[in-house]
């Protein structure tokens, strides 16, 4: 049996440290950068983002409460213009036609 010099033994001990340490690390990091872990703090994020929005949404309705309704309603306006729109156009060829209606019958009387 061969005794390797104190010298040689210290350098293995700390060469075997210095592994385990570096496959700590590796694992730590292999953790953090799993699929996982990056949706769950994309999500965490998103879900602090879209809260402080939120806040500052409602301290903007506080502070302007009918300048956000003219806002609102604009909105509205503009994405309901189609049905609006059908819906003026549909009233206005009913009114037509029961005032063609009243002339037919008022001219047969």
């Amino acid at each position: 049996m061969t005794t390797e010099p104190p010298q040689v033994a210290a350098a293995r001990i700390e060469a075997e440290r210095a592994r385990a340490q570096l496959m700590a690390s590796a694992q730590r990091l292999q953790a953090r950068l799993s699929p996982g872990t990056l949706a769950s703090n994309a999500w965490q994020g998103a879900k602090e983002k879209g809260a402080d929005l939120a806040e500052n949404a409602v301290d903007a309705v506080r502070k302007r409460p009918l300048a956000v309704t003219g806002v609102v309603a604009a909105v509205t306006l503009f994405l309901a213009r189609e049905p609006l729109m059908d819906l003026a156009g549909k009233l206005s060829h009913e009114a037509k036609a029961k005032k063609s209606k009243r002339k037919s019958t008022e001219k047969a009387a």
